[in-house]
C-alpha cells in the first residue's frame, strides 16, 4: 500500500483579513495543528500589538511558534525554518496534514523553499551598521553600498534600507557580496503544499484594521509598548 504524502496547507493574506479564524476552521476540519508563520507573535512579551490569537482561539486547536521566544533572543527566518521543519516532522508522525498560518512572507518562503546559508554577522558589527544608518540616513547607506558592494548596488534592492544594511554587514563580515550567497535554488521538501490566499474588498479590510487598532488601544496597547 502506497504511503500517503503529507500536506501543508498555507493560509496567507494581509493583516486583519481573517487568517486566524480560517486557519482554525481548516485545522479543525482535518483534525490537525497550526504552525504560525508570524515573525512577531513568537515573542512572549508581545501580545496586544502583534494581534496574538486569543486564549479561546488558541484552545481550539494546538498552535506552535506563538509565545515561544523572548524578544531578547535573535529570531530570524532561518530560526523559523529550523523550528517549523522540526515541528512539522513531529506533527506528521500522527497527522497527514498541517496548517501554516501567516503572516510573514519570508518565513513562509523559508519553510517551503529553504534559506540560503549566509555567514553569521558579529553582533557588534550588526549594531554598528544600524546605529550609523539611524544617525546618517539613507544617503549615507547608499554611498556605503556603492563603495563596499557595487554588485548589490547594481542588482539589489537599493531603496530598501533593511536589505542594504544586511548587504553591508555581510560584505564587511565575509568579504563577499550577499548576492554571492543567494543561489535561488529551492530545497525539496517531503510534503506537498496547497496555498490559500485570503482577500477582502479594500473598504472592508480597512474597517477591520481600524476596528483592530481600536480594540488594541482599549486592551492596553500603550501599556504594553511602555513596558
Amino acid at each position: 500500500m502506497q504511503k500517503k504524502q503529507k500536506q501543508v496547507i498555507v493560509i496567507a493574506g494581509p493583516t486583519a483579513v481573517g487568517k486566524t479564524a480560517v486557519g482554525i476552521d481548516v485545522a479543525k476540519h482535518f483534525g490537525t495543528e497550526i504552525i504560525s508563520a508570524d515573525s512577531r507573535q513568537c515573542f512572549k512579551e508581545l501580545k496586544i500589538g502583534v494581534a496574538r490569537p486569543s486564549e479561546e482561539e488558541l484552545a481550539q486547536v494546538p498552535h506552535h511558534f506563538i509565545a515561544t521566544h523572548s524578544i531578547h533572543e535573535k529570531v530570524t527566518a532561518a530560526t523559523f525554518e529550523e523550528y517549523a521543519l522540526a515541528k512539522a516532522k513531529e506533527i506528521f508522525l500522527h497527522k497527514n496534514v498541517l496548517v501554516l498560518v501567516g503572516g510573514t512572507g519570508l518565513y513562509i518562503k523559508a519553510f517551503l523553499e529553504g534559506m540560503d546559508v549566509i555567514p553569521d554577522i558579529p553582533e557588534e558589527l550588526h549594531n554598528e551598521v544600524i546605529a550609523t544608518y539611524q544617525q546618517n540616513g539613507m544617503e549615507w547607506l547608499q554611498l556605503e553600498i556603492q563603495k563596499w558592494d557595487p554588485l548589490f548596488w547594481h542588482q539589489g534592492e537599493t531603496k530598501n534600507p533593511q536589505r542594504m544594511m544586511r548587504a553591508l554587514e555581510v560584505m564587511k563580515a565575509a568579504g563577499r557580496s550577499i548576492l554571492d550567497f543567494q543561489s535561488g535554488e529551492k530545497k525539496v521538501r517531503d510534503f506537498s503544499v496547497k496555498k490559500i490566499a485570503l482577500e477582502l474588498p479594500r473598504e472592508e479590510l480597512y474597517r477591520n484594521i481600524n476596528h483592530r487598532v481600536d480594540n488594541m488601544m482599549e486592551g492596553g496597547l500603550l501599556e504594553e509598548v511602555k513596558s
